[in-house]
């Protein structure tokens, strides 16, 4: 299967339409990739009171005077949520987006995306991946940041027993921001691939380093879809920037993940054609 490569937007556009709009456009006409994702949030349900009310924990970040103000300033609502969807398409980008509650879930079902992103943090929330599994006929992929292998293994089993599964897309991920590459642990691909790839749709990565020269071994490894936190300038308030790839960098990874997808065959015969000028000049006792 050929890599499949999502924007993750997620709220890197500052809670701002026309940012959000321009990321798309960058998306899709320059960087070249099939699919721009956003987060979709009801802060006051997906947070308890204490979390909604304490500071930001990196107050030079926040967008407002606690963390619940924080997010609430960053969300944009169920409306601007189908104009992305309908700006995506003016660009012939898929839109998808992750949610982290039941309100959300029910907003994003709703739009009828290709596909809708159950995040690490909520991975576990069987209520709310049951919901997909019921209402969403589309694909359910699934990042597994902060989440035991036991864990993955009841993920997989429920998604099995609702007959989703083949509908089912799992994402290695390290949720930290940014990750050292020694701990982006690369080889869980392989081993979800080997252990969960006769199950599930696909494989994924969802890479919060920095830079790309380790997505073509995630590829090589098994990874099919990629995921990559996209911004316009890593410099911006907001802790995901600074592992994000700016409009070049993911230029980039599309363009070295098609060369690599491109070279991953065997040869059709012998000698290629290519080869053939190069054999008749070149090739020692090249007449027999």
């Amino acid at each position: 299967m050929r890599p499949y490569i999502i924007a993750e937007i997620g709220c890197n556009h500052k809670g701002e339409m026309e940012t959000a709009k321009e990321m798309i456009r960058i998306a899709a006409e320059f960087c070249k990739v099939p699919c721009a994702k956003f987060q979709k949030r009801n802060p006051k349900e997906s947070l308890s009171p204490d979390e909604y009310n304490r500071p930001h924990p990196t107050p030079w970040h926040s967008y407002g005077d606690s963390y619940g103000a924080h997010r609430e300033f960053l969300e944009f609502n169920a409306d601007q949520h189908r104009e992305l969807k309908d700006y995506c398409r003016q660009w012939n980008i898929d839109y998808t987006c992750s949610i982290w509650d039941m309100t959300s879930a029910h907003d994003i079902v709703g739009l009828e995306p290709r596909m809708i992103k159950v995040p690490s943090a909520c991975n576990t929330n069987f209520e709310l991946v049951g919901y997909l599994c019921e209402k969403f006929p589309g694909e359910i992929h699934v990042s597994l940041g902060m989440t035991t292998r036991k864990e993955i293994g009841e993920i997989v089993d429920f998604m099995k027993s609702r007959g989703r599964a083949k509908d089912v897309v799992l994402y290695h991920c390290t949720s930290a921001y940014p990750v050292p590459f020694a701990d982006t642990h690369l080889l869980e691909i392989k081993r979800l691939a080997e252990t969960y790839g006769g199950d599930v749709k696909a494989i994924g990565y969802s890479g919060h380093h920095r830079g790309i020269s380790i997505d073509l071994a995630a590829y090589v490894l098994g990874a099919t879809f990629f995921e990559r936190h996209f911004t316009l300038d890593r410099t911006w308030k907001g802790t995901d920037h600074a592992a994000s790839l700016e409009g070049d960098g993911l230029r980039r990874l599309a363009r070295d993940l098609t060369a690599c997808a491109d070279s991953m065959t065997l040869k059709p015969k012998d000698i290629l054609e290519i080869e053939e000028d190069a054999r008749r000049k070149l090739k020692w006792n090249r007449n027999l």
